[in-house]
């Protein structure tokens, strides 16, 4: 089978296509013909490698994170890259009861990744699930990891009627945030990048704010929810722009914001710090099904590559200018 891999840490040139073996299921597991994928930003992240300088969780987790990547080259199990999915089963092992050859189907792997290849093996209990009814693949795979991130970190902390302000609206996650704040019934003002504001008034929001041109925290306006998936902005800023009993919510934080979080929860004030991360489990790919095939969310596609483009598609990723997701196509 064909699958673009890489065995050394570096910039896009590192990927390179090769002819494996084509793998067999386990038991427990099955074999996807994958027919597209995507490029997401742990993908670029994973291929630059982890350092000090890129590594935006508390510090003390920069060593086992580490070990788990690799530490001076990326280990055996990461090197296909590629986390969204979607595609054709192929063979199951003989303990499968869920699925059969021939059924559509589309997943998450997470920080597993292998979908940017020909065929995948992954569990019947992993994060995948049946195709909607009628739609395809490039309506569907693209909007997996922005879907399922910020609805398992947005279901319980925003309630019909609230005001949210995203940070990074035209983002992988944040852009998908966007629509899942309106679906939980918010009003939304997305942030972004001078070009991008079009296309955040399309994903949903109320209203749209170029950060290069507008201090958003000087605009005069208060929010109930601050989502600010990279984190960057410090909390003593975002308190002036919270309601009261305000949230601001980071997908991505450092020990500072960690301490700030337990400390405002212990002395019990009324604004606060949520330091989150999305611990998915294998219902929540059916809740992305549902939001996806009821036309909640839906999904933005930027530009498409083949799979022997991939160090094209990356390169492009982290220029930091697409506006929706970038296919794979097998």
């Amino acid at each position: 089978m064909k699958t673009m891999l890489f065995t050394k840490y570096g910039d896009p040139n590192v990927l390179h296509l090769e002819e494996l073996e084509k793998p067999s299921p386990k038991d427990n597991e099955i074999m996807v013909k994958i027919i597209i994928t995507t490029v997401i930003i742990g993908d670029v992240m994973a291929r630059r490698g982890v350092t000090r300088r890129n590594f935006n969780m508390p510090i003390i987790l920069f060593p086992m994170v580490k070990l788990m990547f690799g530490l001076r080259k990326p280990k055996k199990n990461i090197q296909i890259l590629g986390s969204e999915f979607g595609g054709e089963i192929e063979s199951v092992g003989k303990n499968v009861e869920k699925f059969k050859p021939g059924d559509k189907v589309f997943g998450y792997r997470a920080d597993k990744f292998g979908a940017n290849s020909e065929y995948l093996c992954i569990p019947e209990k992993g994060l995948v699930t049946t195709m909607p009814d009628d739609m395809t693949y490039d309506q569907v795979v693209p909007a997996i990891y922005g879907t399922l991130e910020s609805y398992l970190l947005l279901k319980d902390r925003v309630k019909s009627g609230m005001k949210v302000l995203n940070i990074g609206a035209s983002g992988s996650i944040g852009g998908y945030g966007v629509q899942i704040a309106k679906y939980l019934g918010a009003e939304v003002t997305g942030i972004c990048s001078t070009g991008k504001e079009r296309y955040v008034k399309d994903l949903g929001a109320d209203k749209v704010i170029d950060y290069k041109r507008e201090d958003f925290f000087k605009s005069g306006e208060t929010y109930d929810v601050v989502f600010d998936i990279l984190g960057k902005n410090s909390f003593s800023r975002v308190k002036k722009i919270l309601n009261k009993n305000g949230r601001y919510v980071c997908a991505s934080f450092s020990t500072r914001k960690v301490s700030q979080m337990i400390f405002h929860k212990l002395i019990r004030k009324s604004k606060r710090i949520v330091c989150a991360m999305a611990m998915d489990s294998p219902e929540d790919i059916n809740k992305v099904k549902d939001l996806i095939e009821s036309g909640r969310v839906k999904a933005i596609i930027d530009k498409t590559f083949s799979l022997e483009q991939l160090p094209e598609a990356h390169a492009y990723v982290e220029e930091g200018h697409k506006k929706g997701s970038i296919i794979i196509t097998i």
